[in-house]
């Protein structure tokens, strides 16, 4: 069975907003528990802001929501953590501009109010952190001549919401939604740790299927998992995986590599068990590598 690899929404951004029951639920929750504050669905005007897929396919699982005027931005990363968030927040926020302010307006006079942008960016990758768990990214950082009062400046609240650590956010704390989601995902990678790196799609899926039983059975988001237990799963198998990209681009190159060695070997003379041993291959993989004609240049 293959994976839906075509999914629009990620687990983060699809509980904190885009599912259809609980999803603007979710995110006001997770908003109130942020700024300390007490908004209520009924009295708040919530519009969620996408950046069109042609422009930037990597921004799909985020999440942009214009609550009150506001444009706050989510974003999960699970991948290597990266200290050119800021800039990634400034490029989406340009973007997301394109669209909400007419192109008509840009060059008349009058001043024209752009919604206050507010990034955060909330880490659940395995790499452990050697800063606090919290702190402030800011775009200044990677200028080239630093300056006391930055021209252009973007601020990224940062947040690593994996490992033990996590308990002591505010944001995790005051939301339960968010607590839930964090001990969801630890046991996703549990179960997704046992795999090793680069499974097939079928034992992906029973992974990920143990993982959503194992959650439900623990009273942990219950009712979203046992609604969307498929869909869930797909998503996770579909979504983009940075490091487990990088991952198969290195084995790809050191494949080749070791290839090139044997020919190269072969062509000078090295004998065939010589060959196996020095590159760690069977005689027979060498064999079958020497058989074929080298691809011309």
């Amino acid at each position: 069975m293959k994976a839906n690899k075509e999914i629009k929404s990620g687990v983060f951004a699809d509980l904190f907003c885009d599912d259809e029951k609980v999803g603007k639920k979710n995110f006001l929750s997770l908003y109130n528990a942020i700024h300390g504050t007490n908004l209520r669905l009924e009295s708040t005007k919530l519009e969620r802001k996408r950046i069109p897929q042609s422009l930037y396919k990597t921004f799909d699982t985020d999440i942009s929501v214009l609550v009150n005027g506001r444009l706050f931005v989510l974003i999960e990363h699970q991948s290597t953590p990266n200290e050119n968030m800021p800039l990634r927040c400034l490029e989406y926020y340009v973007h997301l501009l394109y669209g909400i302010v007419p192109a008509r307006f840009r060059y008349r006079e009058p001043l024209y109010k752009i919604p206050t942008p507010e990034f955060y960016v909330f880490y659940n990758g395995d790499r452990k952190q050697k800063e606090e768990h919290e702190r402030t990214m800011r775009l200044s950082d990677a200028f080239i001549e630093p300056q006391e009062d930055p021209a252009c400046e973007v601020k990224v609240k940062f947040a690593n919401i994996g490992g033990e650590g996590r308990k002591n956010l505010s944001v995790v704390k005051n939301c339960a939604i968010m607590r839930q989601y964090c001990e969801f995902m630890e046991i996703v990678a549990r179960h997704r740790l046992e795999l090793g790196t680069f499974p097939p799609d079928d034992e992906l899926i029973d992974c990920y299927d143990k993982a959503i039983s194992e959650a439900i059975s623990k009273g942990i988001l219950v009712d979203y998992l046992s609604r969307k237990a498929t869909e869930v799963r797909n998503m996770f198998v579909g979504e983009y995986d940075y490091d487990t990209d990088i991952k198969v681009h290195e084995e790809v190159a050191r494949e080749q590599k070791a290839v090139e060695d044997a020919r190269s070997f072969y062509a000078n003379g090295v004998s065939i068990d010589i060959i196996a041993k020095s590159l760690g291959m069977t005689e027979d993989q060498v064999k079958e590598i020497v058989a074929q004609p080298a691809p011309a240049n």
